[in-house]
């Protein structure tokens, strides 16, 4: 008994006393906003994809496939990365064209850090230099991301890098290969360096602020393009038509899908159907199962293929197409 109390009565080692010095203090959260931007085709949505840890952009090798702001979230035991990847900064030849530029440069001024992807070629080209003198106008700071280092030697990263060094003020040059996920921590790391400190502006377990019917539309559309090849230009949009869940007994939810497949011509949409309609099955196989795969059900997809003659010039078309310039 009194050694028991001859324990209790021991005196604590001044080392396991905390104190307002010595204790641990909270770690600091950051949360802020990021936008991709580029030339089409440089791995925008591939980049984004890889830093979210999972699919959300379509992605294809054809250039333009973003067609409009994808907001994307990360969140870690840093804090929380909104991602805004956008359209690939071009040369506009049609109305969807310029909604695109306008989408990816109204970012610009939006957000706490600028993500500028480019390709490790060592002469900038023209497209480039134009960036380059768009972003001399804002006052956010840049990440030159090099990506696809994968495709070439170490060696000739070098020059890339002092190419972009000289050619204006960034805050960081960064190669990456998107596509292995080769310097791709770093660059979340340097990202959230320059992010404020504040809470999150998602629940945690949110990964993208698109709805299921609006990536539905989406997964259909990449389909269409990597089955199709270079048969048919970019003239293509996707309409989900109706989207209804209902219960089968004893066998699950299964969904209901009808979309449409929009082309420019009625050529077009031979192509689009194929022979026997061969195209549009291998289409709408491949596009139900990242359905399925997204809402964890079966899915009962039907598709149609309609034709909207310059659809991607008439502003009524493009806005029903959800290509609303007024919302930017």
């Amino acid at each position: 008994m009194a050694e028991n109390m001859e324990k209790e009565n021991r005196a604590v080692p001044a080392q396991e006393i905390p104190d307002e010095e010595t204790a641990a203090k909270p770690v600091l959260k950051k949360a802020g906003f990021a936008t991709i931007i580029g030339r089409p085709n440089v791995g925008k949505s591939t980049l984004m994809n890889r830093m979210i840890g999972q699919k959300i952009a379509i992605t294809s090798y054809k250039p333009q496939t973003t067609r409009t702001k994808i907001r994307t979230i990360y969140t870690g035991e840093e804090g929380q990365i909104v991602f805004l990847d956008t359209p690939g900064i071009h040369q506009s030849r049609t109305k969807l064209g310029e909604y695109m530029v306008k989408a990816a440069k109204g970012t610009l001024k939006e957000v706490d850090v600028i993500l500028w992807l480019v390709e490790p070629r060592q002469k900038i080209s023209e497209e480039d230099q134009a960036i380059i003198a768009l972003l001399k106008e804002v006052k956010t700071p840049v990440i030159v991301v090099i990506n696809k280092i994968d495709k070439v030697k170490k060696a000739e990263i070098l020059p890339v890098i002092a190419g972009y060094s000289q050619a204006g003020d960034f805050h960081e040059i960064i190669p990456v290969s998107a596509r292995t996920g080769d310097g791709v921590d770093h660059l979340m790391e340097v990202l959230f360096s320059l992010l404020p400190a504040g809470e999150p502006f998602y629940d945690e377990d949110m990964v993208t602020t698109q709805t299921e019917r609006e990536i539905a539309g989406e997964i259909i559309r990449e389909k269409a393009l990597r089955l199709l090849q270079e048969e048919v230009p970019h003239g293509i949009a996707v309409t989900i038509e109706t989207m209804k869940m209902r219960s089968r007994k004893g066998k699950g939810e299964i969904c209901d899908i009808d979309a449409s497949i929009i082309c420019e011509r009625e050529g077009h949409k031979r192509i689009v159907i194929g022979k026997g309609g061969e195209m549009l099955r291998r289409i709408g196989t491949d596009a139900r199962k990242d359905i399925e795969n997204m809402l964890q059900c079966q899915v009962n997809l039907k598709l149609w293929v309609k034709v909207r003659r310059d659809w991607k010039d008439d502003d009524t078309q493009m806005r029903s197409f959800g290509y609303d310039d007024r919302k930017l």
